[in-house]
Order: structure tokens, then sequence, then C-alpha cells
């Protein structure tokens, strides 16, 4: 069967929502057939009186004997070191701590940079801050980066991250009127979804990044991230459509759930129930103020 270019695309994008993104070779190897071929020489019956030993290279005359030298052990690299990794509990402290003392988005960034106590920091390339206009009055939060938000430090900027644009682009937006994060700002390893620890350690950095913000509404995308900010358990099927509040301490923001880009592009009958989501956020959007 001969595949299409969109097939092919779409096969390469299963792989990366998989976290497979690195290749190792231009050829696929054929590791059972290689076994296959190892397992006849493993089998060869060693001669009798032990394995056979490799003489000793002849003396040239008038020159003294070589040195004998010992077996070369494989060169193993020595092990970069890591910072021991914080207790859960005190690390959610230590974050919550440190947000205390940003005043802006820059001096929150700067402290999130700073901050080790979060095992993803360590495996990602770099933090994925945010993307958008910190005066909008729409904030979306997702759950954590992948492959290339990873690469290039902004959230949603793969295929997930192009379905938001034309999501956004339906009600009249774009990334210039909202502003955009994630529960967790550093991609866990091969895209897997975060641990509950490390989501609760990330927390403090996300509710302060929507208090500095400030938005008139909050738009949680997919399960993880309404479960995480709205404390509750429901599943995203329930959870979305419908607004809920959200104490940022000093405001209540009108807070709505729908489904992750993500999801979408798995599970595309699931975008009727999202455009209705994205009508009712420009519905309960505030007129501008002349």
């Amino acid at each position: 069967m001969q595949l299409s270019s969109d097939d092919w695309f779409d096969i390469l994008a299963f792989h990366q929502e998989a976290g497979v993104d690195v290749a190792l070779d231009d050829m696929p190897v054929d590791r059972f057939a290689l076994s296959a071929q190892e397992a006849p020489r493993q089998q060869e019956p060693q001669p009798r009186g032990g394995p056979a030993v490799r003489a000793a290279p002849m003396a040239t005359p008038g020159l003294p004997p070589a040195p004998s030298r010992p077996a070369a052990s494989p060169a193993r690299a020595a092990p970069l070191p890591q910072p021991a990794p914080h207790p859960p509990e005190e690390a959610e402290l230590a974050a919550r701590e440190a947000v205390q003392a940003a005043t802006s988005l820059d001096e929150l960034r700067a402290i999130m940079e700073a901050f080790d106590g979060c095992a993803l920091k360590r495996t990602a390339s770099r933090l994925v801050f945010a993307d958008g206009n910190p005066l909008a009055r729409i904030m979306l939060v997702g759950e954590a980066p992948g492959r290339e938000e990873d690469q290039q430090g902004l959230p949603f900027v793969g295929r997930a991250g192009r379905l938001l644009d034309l999501m956004l682009a339906s009600i009249g937006l774009d990334r210039t009127s909202v502003y955009i994060a994630n529960v967790v700002p550093w991609r866990p390893p091969g895209n897997r979804t975060p641990s509950p620890q490390e989501t609760t350690i990330c927390l403090p950095f996300i509710r302060r990044q929507i208090e500095l913000v400030n938005p008139d509404i909050l738009v949680c995308l997919g399960g993880q991230s309404a479960q995480a900010l709205l404390s509750t358990r429901e599943g995203i099927t329930r959870l979305r459509g419908r607004f809920m509040d959200y104490d940022t301490g000093t405001r209540t923001i009108r807070a709505i759930a729908t489904f992750h880009p993500a999801y979408l592009l798995r599970t595309p009958v699931g975008k009727r129930l999202a455009w209705q989501d994205m009508l009712a956020i420009e519905a309960a959007l505030p007129p501008k103020v002349q």
C-alpha cells in the first residue's frame, strides 16, 4: 500500500505525541534478525581445555621484547553531578514562599528559572513560561509543554497549538489578545502526564501567574488543568461548558473548562462541543471600555 504525504504526516505526528522525538539512524534496524544471527555463534562449543589463548607477539631480533599491557577496560563517562531531589512537601512549600516575592511576571519568571524543587527541570530543555498578551482579558492554561514547546520555550506551538489558534480565530481572537500558560512549565519526559506530586509543586507558580495577569476569564484546556486549578475530581466531559468561580484571593474570576486541542486532534467528534465552549467564552467577555 502506498502512503500519501498526509498519511506520513499523521504517522509522524502520532510518534511525536507518543514521545518518540529522536531518530538514532537513517534506517530502521531489525533487532530480531540480529539476535537470530548471534544465537548460533553463542551456541558454538568451546575447544576442550578452556578458551583459546592468543599467542604473544614474536620478539624482533636485536630489540627488547615489548612490555605486556593489561587489557584496557572500557572507558566510562563520569556521571554529571545532580542536585539532590527535594521532598515534595518541602518543594511545594519552597515554591509557595518563593512566589510571594514576585510582584511582576518578569520577577516570577526569574524565580521559576532559579527554582530547583521540581525534578522535571533537570530533564527539560528549558522553562516554558508563557505566550501572548499579559494585559489580555482571557487567560488559557494547559497542562504541560510537549516536545516542540520544550524546544522553542513557548506553549502550544505544535499541532495542538495550531488547532488552538484556529479555535481562537473562530471567535475573533489571536495570540495578541489572549495570554497562554501551563500548570507545569517543564516538559515531562516522553510527553507523559505530570505526576500529582509534580503538579502540586508547580501549582503555586501558575496561581501567582494568574493573579498577576488578572484576566476576566480563565480557560482551562483539558481535564488535568481544570482539576488542578478548580480543585475538582470531575472529568472534562462533565466539567466543560459551564462557568465556575476561581478565587485569586483578591478577586473572583469566571473560569470555564474545555477540551485540550490535543484531545480534539485524536477525537474530532469533540470539536462540536469545543465550538460551543468557544461561543460561551465569546458571550461572557465583558464589553470593552471605550
